[in-house]
Parts: structure tokens; C-alpha cells; sequence
């Protein structure tokens, strides 16, 4: 393979690249915004499965708070740590997922799009260095899991981040309540027990609350 490729989807990583999660030897390292950053979670599994097959010494995982929103994403983090992973929870939100295999070699992902998602596959020194930087930058200024978890991270329910996207949309109290289909004296109640969870003072506080933690998409 060339020092730097770019694949298209999942399906192709997998062919083109799949050997590359099985080869891990020293370190596994991935940073990402959430836990859905493959559009197919087959080929996520199968991904994992070769990680953890190849005997890697270490394994880190870093991801935004937003990974935490749901209880599966919570149960999924768990288990990892629990099977001897280190995660670390982030100050805010991180881009689309990178990985890194023992410093050699980096899977950058790209945006969605209608094509799929496109990865770029390098194993130019360079470029692998100046992207683990970044990771152990990050990684620092993150905290462990079991500590992020014991410090009450806010979780909110799906109809609790419906609110948060209305109230970020800057649409008025009447319009959201619309189109959540809740009257206007449910969506303000509503309003005023997200302030609370989130510990703001107002709609904007609680818009920037949201976004420090991640939870606002």
C-alpha cells in the first residue's frame, strides 16, 4: 500500500486495510466524537474483533462526552474498560475518528456523505508522528472514564435533546412546541427542567453547557 490512500466505506476499508487491525502488536489508539462513527455496525464489529484478537498490549479510546448519552453507549465503555482498555472522556467534542496502530500507521475518517464515508490509510511517518501528538495532547487534557462518570455527567433522555436542538435552533417557544407535538406549557416545563440538569442559569448558558459537554447534537 502507498504511504497515504484514500478508501471509500466501510466495506472497502475492511477489504483494502482489515489486515491492519489484525497486525496490532504494541499499542491501539482511537479518537472519536461517539460510538456510531461507522456507518455499518458489522464492520465495526468485525474491526474490533481483530483488534482484540492480535494481542495488542495496549488499547486507548478517547471519545467525546456525547458517547456517553445513552446507557448502551455508557454499557459499551464499561466493558471495554473493564476488559483492560483505557478511555478517557474529553472536555468537548472531537472530530470524526482517527486510529492509530503502534505509530505506524493512521485511519483518518472523513464526513458523511451520500457516497459513504471516506478514510485516508497513511503510513507516512511524518504525518502518523504529527496526528499521535495531537492524540497524546488530547489524551492529557481528558479524564478516565470511572472519574468522568463519578463527577454526575448529565444524561439526557432523547426527548430531553429534542428540547436542547429546538432551543439551539432559536426558534420560538411556540414553534418548538409544535414540532415536538407537546404544548407550549409542556415544552417550557420541559425548558426549565433542562436548565436544572444541565446547572444553567439560562437558554444560552444551557446551550453552551450542552456544547462543552456534547450533548447538544
Amino acid at each position: 500500500m502507498a504511504e497515504s490512500v484514500t478508501i471509500h466505506g466501510d466495506l472497502e476499508l475492511l477489504a483494502r486495510a482489515g489486515h491492519l487491525f489484525s497486525s496490532v502488536r504494541e499499542e491501539f489508539v482511537c479518537a472519536a466524537r461517539d460510538l456510531d462513527t461507522w456507518p455499518r455496525p458489522a464492520a465495526r464489529r468485525v474491526a474490533t474483533a481483530r483488534v482484540r484478537e492480535s494481542g495488542a498490549q495496549r488499547v486507548r479510546k478517547l471519545l467525546s462526552p456525547a458517547a456517553l448519552a445513552d446507557e448502551d453507549g455508557r454499557a459499551h465503555l464499561s466493558e471495554l474498560s473493564a476488559r483492560g482498555a483505557r478511555v478517557r472522556i474529553a472536555s468537548g467534542a472531537l472530530p470524526h475518528e482517527t486510529i492509530i496502530i503502534d505509530r505506524r500507521c493512521a485511519i483518518l475518517a472523513g464526513a458523511d456523505s451520500p457516497e459513504g464515508r471516506a478514510y485516508t490509510v497513511t503510513t507516512a511517518p511524518a504525518l502518523v508522528g504529527g496526528v499521535h501528538a495531537l492524540f497524546e495532547v488530547a489524551w492529557e487534557a481528558a479524564t478516565d472514564l470511572a472519574s468522568f462518570l463519578r463527577g454526575e455527567q448529565p444524561h439526557l433522555d432523547a426527548g430531553s435533546r429534542k428540547v436542547l436542538r429546538a432551543l439551539g435552533s432559536g426558534a420560538t417557544d411556540e414553534a418548538a412546541a409544535r414540532d415536538l407535538g407537546m404544548s407550549l406549557r409542556t415544552y417550557r416545563r420541559r425548558v426549565a427542567e433542562l436548565l436544572d440538569t444541565l446547572d444553567a442559569g439560562s437558554r444560552f448558558q444551557a446551550g453552551v453547557r450542552a456544547g462543552e459537554l456534547g450533548l447538544s447534537g
